[in-house]
């Protein structure tokens, strides 16, 4: 297997607090360059930060006086309660860019690994369970969600997903996917919603994000498009490196603070030697962090997909810092990105589809409870391909029992909406 790589824009695994006169940040960083071997993914982290770094001599500055709010807020426990009153729910649009029918990723897929990203956010993925008892107590449900934009910055509506076609064969770290003058496409306004760029990266990248504090018009996440869920690059295929990824768009540092025993800046994760690789047995103990040892199982560390499944309070609080008053990412609060455009007054009728995951029948409920009558149901695989096997049997109720196991998408409409569910089949 080719080596991989994990990068980020930041780098930085201590900083200086701001004074109110202070004129200059010294700012530390203990990042390491680490020998690993080629079936391990590595970090290209200083790549892309000192890039960063001297393409824009304000970026330190900026990114201290974040670390200094971050601190003050994780310090008080007011604002945190303050916080936790709801989600923020943030709208997304995803770039697919591709060169070939692979690449281009279908909207089912990109809409599973919306779903991923807010199971996981809101800690009810199904592998949640796994998360051994001596760390059950500081794994987090986040306030955190996501949901495709249904309005683009234009007011216009839209679906959240732009697929475009590229003569560009493989991407790298310069950020030439998020410009439509380098064959990318450009970011819509980064205040307002999460840019993701889904395409084929090259040298092995899985993907990576900027931090709280870089240039606007680079701002976001890029992952590789294999890396969906139900995607090829296993064991990298379940959307967790979209959760990763995404975290470090939410201010998170690899949990071993990117140096041997380094600091992640967050106190309920255990110091650790280095990034992990693989399905370690718990417990691994390194540095000292006896007796239950490494988070290995913690999303931002490097672990397989299947075993990385928790984010942990002190990180979550870190999140909720973003969204503060003054926070590098209030903006999003005020959003309307994800509401659909003033086009009409309708009431849409929610509906409820379980159980999720099912072994042969799904029910699809009212918001009243009552069998969705009236409504055409369709099921497609991660590719897009319509599955003619799904059968409605009765009103409300879909038999699924002649799919393969696995990941699917549900499209549920009567002729005036649509609504979109994804399942899975075991």
């Amino acid at each position: 297997m080719k080596r991989t790589f994990y990068s980020f824009a930041l780098g930085l695994s201590s900083l200086t607090a701001l004074s109110a006169s202070a004129q200059s940040i010294n700012i530390s960083r203990l990042s390491e360059k680490v020998d690993l071997p080629s079936h391990d993914r590595g970090c290209a982290t200083m790549e892309v930060f000192d890039r960063q770094l001297a393409e824009d001599p304000q970026m330190a500055r900026r990114v201290a006086e974040i670390e200094a709010r971050t601190s003050r807020f994780v310090a008080n426990p007011m604002a945190n309660r303050a916080a936790a009153t709801g989600p923020v729910t943030i709208p997304v649009v995803v770039h697919v860019l591709y060169n070939n029918a692979a690449e281009n990723v279908s909207d089912a897929q990109v809409q599973a690994q919306i779903d991923v990203l807010n199971q996981d956010f809101a800690k009810t993925n199904a592998d949640a369970g796994l998360i051994p008892a001596a760390f059950a107590g500081a794994a987090a449900s986040t306030n955190v969600r996501f949901a495709l934009a249904q309005r683009d910055p234009s007011g216009r509506a839209t679906n959240g997903i732009i697929h475009k076609s590229t003569r560009v064969k493989s991407w790298s770290t310069n950020d030439a996917m998020k410009q439509s003058k380098r064959g990318g496409d450009d970011a819509w306004d980064t205040s307002q919603y999460l840019n993701i760029w889904v395409c084929d990266l090259g040298n092995g990248l899985l993907g990576y994000a900027q931090f709280p504090g870089g240039s606007a018009s680079t701002d976001g996440v890029v992952i590789l498009y294999s890396s969906l869920p139900g995607g090829s690059a296993a064991p990298y295929n379940k959307g967790r490196t979209a959760t990763h990824e995404v975290g470090h768009w939410l201010n998170l540092r690899h949990i071993w603070g990117d140096a041997s025993c380094g600091n992640d800046l967050v106190s309920d994760t255990p110091t650790q030697q280095t990034s992990n690789y693989g399905c370690p047995t718990f417990p691994k103990v390194t540095c000292s962090n006896g007796p239950n040892g490494d988070m290995f199982m913690n999303y931002m560390d490097y672990t397989d997909d299947a075993c990385m499944y928790m984010f942990s309070n002190g990180q979550s609080s870190r999140m909720d810092a973003l969204f503060a008053s003054g926070g590098a990412r209030a903006s999003l609060l005020n959003s309307t990105g994800g509401t659909t455009p003033l086009t009409a007054t309708m009431a849409v009728e929610t509906l409820t589809v379980f159980p999720n995951p099912t072994t042969g029948q799904l029910s699809i409920r009212t918001g009243l409870d009552t069998p969705a009558a009236g409504w055409q149901l369709k099921v497609y695989d991660l590719r897009g391909l319509e599955m003619p096997q799904a059968r409605s049997t009765a009103a409300g109720s879909l038999d699924v029992s002649a799919l393969p196991t696995g990941l699917y998408h549900l499209m549920m409409t009567n002729g005036k909406s649509v609504q979109h569910q994804s399942f899975r089949k075991e």
